[in-house]
């Protein structure tokens, strides 16, 4: 595996993570290989839904979307793949993504050399199946999976010291962002909401405090509040801008209507972001956006934002963080963190 670090790759594939979060925790890592082979041409096969993300990505020169189904479903699509990836020729295949599927495309695509962690039942499939840390062998934040991987390798020689997660092209971003808010008659200082959370109902604060916190924190900068979400998300968030509609803060539930892109854009514009641990808490966080993330399910050593400009509010209780979708008894990790606190620790980014 060690000899993986001296071969001069030209053509290499990544491997892309499927959730947002993962995503931007796994950005090191691609501009560590980028650092590696500056040579080389790095293309992201990625699924249609973070693919906007790595398009932000000097280190990547392009983006391959990848939509067939998960598990076993659409084999054709799959062989497909599979099929274009090899005539293109890659050299190298690094797969972040742990599934049996990531190193069974790559094997199809008879890409030379392959690189990801032995699990998921794929090690016959792997040139370089990497043993998985065990607890304790690294920093425990998600970021620091993805780089042990490639030093494990022999890719990079070891662990970057930066603490910093960040996403590239901010400023752009954010300029367009507040152009799509100047369209959409919202005006600044906007406050953006993210309510929701992809992995489950027990990672998510009460809507009703996160409406309390952006009035509060609305009302002193005289801004406008920005309600963000899926397709999925859009009746939790229109419960959130109904409350804040009615204190009379000017308001707008934007769920499910951006594109990924578009939402990299406007959390970059926003002033400060109100979430739960979410793949939107990433983005704002990475953007430079000042950041409040109330966390209490999951662990926020291993998944929380990266940044300077991020602050977790929790509410230390015995059972967290349980790592659970659904809590089984009463939620009191999160019932127990009050708007005031949010909002005092949000009007305390933006004084500092």
């Amino acid at each position: 595996m060690a000899g993986a670090g001296r071969m001069a790759f030209s053509k290499i594939l990544i491997r892309a993570t499927n959730w947002v979060g993962d995503a931007v925790m796994s950005l090191p890592a691609i501009r560590a290989v980028h650092a590696r082979f500056p040579q080389a041409e790095i293309a992201v096969l990625a699924r249609p839904w973070v693919a906007d993300l790595y398009a932000l990505e000097t280190s990547v020169h392009r983006v391959i979307p990848y939509a067939a189904a998960p598990g076993f479903h659409a084999l054709g699509a799959k062989l497909r793949a599979a099929q274009m990836l090899r005539r293109q020729r890659f050299d190298c295949a690094i797969l972040l993504q742990n599934a049996f599927e990531a190193a069974a495309i790559a094997w199809l695509a008879r890409i030379p050399r392959r690189i990801g962690y032995d699990r998921d039942g794929r090690r016959a499939l792997l040139t370089d199946p990497i043993p998985l840390p065990r607890a304790g062998e690294i920093p425990r934040h998600e970021r620091f999976y993805y780089l042990e991987m490639l030093r494990r390798a022999g890719l990079i020689d070891e662990l970057p010291e930066s603490n910093a997660v960040s996403l590239q092209g901010a400023d752009t971003a954010r300029r367009e962002g507040g152009r799509r808010f100047e369209e959409r008659n919202i005006p600044g200082p906007v406050i953006g909401v993210s309510p929701g959370a992809a992995y489950g109902t027990a990672k998510q604060w009460l809507p009703e405090r996160f409406a309390e916190a952006a009035i509060h924190v609305a009302s002193s900068q005289a801004g406008s509040v920005v309600v963000f979400g899926s397709r999925g998300e859009r009746e939790l968030c229109e419960t959130v801008t109904q409350a804040i509609a009615q204190s009379g803060v000017r308001t707008r539930n934007l769920a499910g209507e951006t594109t990924l892109r578009e939402f990299i854009e406007l959390a970059a514009a926003c002033r400060v972001f109100l979430t739960n641990d979410s793949g939107a808490m990433h983005i704002a966080s990475a953007m430079g956006v000042p950041t409040v993330a109330v966390f209490g399910a999951t662990d926020d050593t291993a998944t929380g934002p990266a940044s300077s400009l991020a602050r977790i509010v929790r509410e230390p209780v015995e059972c967290s963080p349980c790592l659970l979708r659904e809590c089984p008894i009463d939620h009191r990790c999160m019932t127990r963190v009050p708007s005031a606190r949010v909002a005092e620790v949000a009007l305390e980014l933006l004084r500092s």
